[in-house]
C-alpha cells in the first residue's frame, strides 16, 4: 500500500504494544502528517476491514459498534497498520500485539488511545468515548478471527484481466470445457471465490466442494488390473502402492491384489489429470485472469 499515514490515537497504541512485545515504536512514514486532527489512509475503506459475521457473533462484540469500528479504524489506523491490522513496516502487527491480546472491555488499550503518549511524541487524540470503545470492539473482533480460522473473511478475488482469462482459457481449457456447454451459468451457481477453488482444485480440500465431487463419482481415478490369466478388473482405484493395489468395482464389489514390481499391470486413469499438471505451470496471474473471465459466464 501506498501514502502511508501515522494516526496518534494508534500511534499510542504503538509504544503500548511495542514495550510489550519488545518492538520499537513505529515511525512516521514520508508524508504522513501528525498531530489530533483525524489522519486518512487513502488505499484502505471500511469493506477492507470489515470482519465476519461468525466472528463478530463469536466475540460477543455489539455488531454496530463493529460496524462503526471499522469505519474508525480506517481513518485512524489502517494507513500503518494495514486494512487487517496485521501491521507494515515500521508499525507491529496489533492482531497479536499482547497489549491488545490481553484486554478485557478495553482496559488496556483504551487509555492509551484516550490520553495518547505525550511524552513520546504521541498527541493526545481527539477520539470520543465512544469512538474508543468502538475502535476496542472492532480490534477484539480481528483478535477472536485470527484464533478461531473458519471466521475469516474473504477478500475479493475477482482482480484479474477477464479478456486475458478468455484467451487463456481457449489456449489450454477449451479441449475438456465449454463456455457455452458445461460451464454456461457456472457463475450463477458459485461465489467468485468458491469458483476459483473449484477450477483450481476440483476434488476440493473437505467442505461441500470435495463432497460434491465425491458423490458425483465424475472425478473418481479409476484403474484397470490386468491379471496374469488375461483377465481384468476394472473400477475406482482405492489404493495403490509398490506391495498392494485395491479396486471397487461399479457393483460395490472390492479386488485387492499383490504387487510384485510390475505385475500384475496397473493403468490408472484420472479425469482431472489436466487441472493437477495445470497447477505446475500456473503463474498468480493466470489463476486471477481466468477467474475473472469464468465469473462472467452467468
Amino acid at each position: 500500500m501506498s501514502d502511508w499515514k501515522l494516526s496518534p490515537a494508534v500511534a499510542a497504541l504503538l509504544i503500548g504494544a511495542g514495550q510489550l512485545m519488545g518492538q520499537e515504536p513505529a515511525v512516521t512514514r514520508p508524508g504522513a502528517t501528525r498531530g489530533p486532527g483525524v489522519t486518512h489512509a487513502p488505499g484502505a475503506s471500511p469493506a477492507e476491514t470489515a470482519a465476519s459475521a461468525a466472528a463478530v457473533a463469536g466475540s460477543k462484540e455489539n455488531p454496530a459498534a463493529v460496524e462503526r469500528g471499522a469505519k474508525l479504524y480506517t481513518s485512524h489506523c489502517a494507513g500503518c497498520h494495514g486494512a487487517t491490522a496485521k501491521g507494515g513496516p515500521g508499525a507491529p502487527d496489533l492482531v497479536r500485539s499482547l497489549l491488545v491480546l490481553d484486554d478485557e472491555k478495553g482496559i488496556l488499550i483504551a487509555p492509551v488511545l484516550r490520553e495518547g503518549r505525550p511524552d513520546k511524541g504521541m498527541p493526545r487524540p481527539n477520539l470520543t468515548e465512544p469512538q474508543i470503545a468502538d475502535i476496542v470492539a472492532w480490534l477484539h473482533v480481528q483478535t477472536y478471527a485470527a484464533d478461531h480460522r473458519g471466521t475469516y473473511v474473504f477478500q475479493n478475488v475477482v482482480t484479474g484481466d477477464a479478456k486475458k482469462g478468455e484467451a487463456y482459457f481457449n489456449a489450454n481449457c477449451s479441449s475438456c470445457h465449454s463456455a457455452t456447454g458445461d460451464l454456461a451459468g457456472i457463475a450463477k451457481r458459485f461465489d467468485p471465490f468458491s469458483l476459483q477453488g473449484r477450477w483450481l482444485q476440483p476434488r476440493g480440500r473437505g467442505g461441500r466442494g470435495a463432497a460434491a465431487a465425491k458423490a458425483s463419482g465424475k472425478s473418481d481415478i479409476t484403474a484397470t488390473v490386468m491379471l496374469a490369466n488375461g483377465q481384468s478388473v476394472s473400477g475406482k482405484l482405492e489404493h495403490i502402492d509398490d506391495f498392494n493395489v485395491a479396486v471397487r468395482e461399479p457393483n460395490g464389489e472390492y479386488h485387492s491384489f499383490d504387487r510384485e514390481g510390475d505385475t500384475p499391470k496397473v493403468e490408472i486413469h484420472d479425469p482431472l489429470k489436466a487441472h493437477t499438471e495445470l497447477l505446475h505451470k500456473l503463474t498468480d496471474a493466470d489463476i486471477h485472469n481466468v477467474t475473472a473471465y469464468l465469473v462472467t459466464l452467468k
